[in-house]
């Protein structure tokens, strides 16, 4: 026999016995001056009667504002504030493109102007490239003309 079915045998050999006895038949359970405890919101009871019901917790300090103000009142004023913070971040983003679409006028700018000094560079030196060809056709080098 397992130990959860002796003590269910157990359990209901006193309940018998329990029953086929008087009541009030131990003398602790004779005296009527028994206090009822109250059963907690989890179920339990501490068995200390002098305990009291925990309840929730009454802020006093609020300031009057705060407490006067109702529900609807304060989302109201959420969304206003969302609605407002929007627009800020709208504006915040149009002045930054506007910035950056400047930024990127400029770097082109300065690129188109590298690139314009680049070539000008390159076109005098093929110039100077070809006019010392046609010198040297010619016959007046450096060595000649001295």
């Amino acid at each position: 026999m397992t130990y959860k079915a002796k003590a269910q045998a157990n359990a209901a050999s006193e309940s018998q016995k329990r029953s086929s006895s008087t009541p009030f038949s131990t003398p602790f359970m004779a005296s009527s001056s028994a206090i009822p405890l109250s059963q907690s919101s989890s179920g339990r009871v501490s068995g200390k009667n002098w305990k009291t019901q925990k309840t929730a917790t009454v802020r006093s300090n609020l300031p009057n504002g705060v407490k006067s103000r109702s529900w609807e009142d304060r989302k109201r004023k959420d969304t206003q504030l969302a609605a407002v913070k929007a627009l800020q971040k709208e504006l915040q983003d149009e002045k930054k493109a506007e910035i950056q679409r400047r930024r990127e006028i400029t770097q082109e700018r300065k690129e188109r102007a590298l690139e314009r000094q680049r070539l000008e560079e390159m076109k005098a030196k093929m110039s100077a490239k070809k006019l010392a060809r046609m010198r040297k056709r010619q016959g007046r080098t450096k060595k000649i003309n001295g």
